[in-house]
């Protein structure tokens, strides 16, 4: 699409219109978590600039697959192979979860599914998490699937554009999003700022999401799976190529391994430019800011939110669920926003003609949002 040029409006539509509706939703965590406190101990990290990252980071506890100890009894050095391994396994296995207890919510089974698309950027395989979870839990060969590898943060929400678009050319067929990252498969241990700033902030975690097109009728149509859910109306993105390299998963020559990497200006970054992919999401709706009743924001960091909140004009209220996912589990990537849509399913505070925005961020430097209507 041309520069300027505005996405066309969200017209009044026809009993014959579709649009794909969110049915379902799930997560899933590894079983041990541990404080801030706890991760420092666990890896003898005395540096207090450090350490003042981890304690002043608002998270309060993180679920993760830690190092096994060796008999010195600090943390064995997990080279890249067998974090590869730990992304392989543990991916899949809260994977599963996270997508069983999504049908759950649906309605469904796995015999409903048709489409599954799974999203991950803390290891790489090949095949991927879609076609390994589909022989662990013996889907059905014909089910279609797709794999979205190294998006990293806001690729859920990029997944779900491509998903509602499969589902309105599929009306009343179940496709699934799932977003499972195993944090701690990327973990690089020294004593740089750079990876204290990382090993402070992500968790491991999957989750994810059910969508069905079907005539857009409240609340779960007659024999197909799925309670009430919004509607999807449509998708807005912003890419900054000037900050291209200023979030990243590339090779540590020194370490040997994948690493992470966060410039310290990337959450004001991200922030001045939140405005103006809002806008693009809004615009010819005849929708304000302020006509959003529920917004469902990547808990990217503490500044991330505090950027955005600030450049969005939100209320503390507003981001209750992005803030309490970040005191909760730290940043699960790709998922967060979904640990934060499922929490405020579980409010059972949205009413009928409600609308929502959905926002994640991430490596491009990438916003992406979703406008969606109970």
């Amino acid at each position: 699409m041309r520069p300027g040029l505005l996405p066309a409006p969200v017209r009044a539509e026809s009993a014959t219109t579709l649009r794909a509706r969110i049915v379902g939703v799930g997560t899933a965590v590894p079983p041990l978590s541990y404080t801030q406190q706890e991760v420092l101990d666990v890896f003898g990290i005395t540096d207090p600039k450090a350490r003042g990252v981890f304690l002043n980071s608002a998270i309060e506890r993180r679920h993760l697959v830690l190092p096994p100890m060796g008999a010195d009894g600090r943390p064995v050095s997990e080279p890249q192979g067998d974090l590869l391994d730990k992304h392989r396994t543990h991916a899949v296995e809260s994977g599963i979860r996270a997508l069983e207890a999504c049908l759950k919510r649906a309605g469904a089974s796995l015999s409903d599914l048709r489409h599954l698309c799974c999203v991950t950027s803390t290891g790489f395989l090949t095949p991927g998490l879609s076609a390994l979870i589909m022989r662990e839990l013996g889907i059905d060969r014909h089910c279609s699937r797709a794999d979205i590898v190294g998006m990293g943060c806001n690729a859920g929400l990029n997944a779900l554009n491509l998903v509602s678009g499969w589902a309105v050319a599929n009306p009343g067929d179940l496709g699934v999003v799932l977003c499972s990252e195993a944090c701690s498969a990327a973990y690089a241990m020294d004593t740089t700022m750079r990876t204290a700033v990382v090993n402070s902030l992500f968790g491991d975690g999957a989750a994810a999401v059910a969508v069905v097109a079907d005539d857009n009728a409240p609340g779960a149509s007659p024999g197909r799976p799925g309670g009430e859910g919004p509607r999807i109306l449509r998708f807005a993105s912003c890419i900054i190529p000037e900050a291209v390299d200023a979030m990243r998963y590339d090779w540590d020559r020194d370490l040997d391994r994948f690493s992470f990497y966060l410039h310290p200006q990337i959450p004001y970054v991200v922030g001045a430019h939140a405005e103006t992919v809002v806008d693009r999401l809004l615009a010819g709706t005849g929708l304000l800011r302020g006509d959003i009743g529920h917004w469902l924001v990547h808990s990217g960091g503490k500044k991330v939110i505090d950027a955005i909140v600030v450049n969005l004009g939100l209320s503390r209220h507003d981001v209750r669920h992005t803030t309490g996912v970040l005191r909760d589990y730290g940043n699960v990537s790709s998922g967060s926003f979904l640990f934060s849509y499922e929490r405020l399913l579980n409010e059972r505070v949205t009413t009928r003609g409600d609308y929502g925005v959905l926002m994640t961020m991430g490596p491009g430097s990438t916003l992406e949002t979703a406008l969606v209507q109970w």
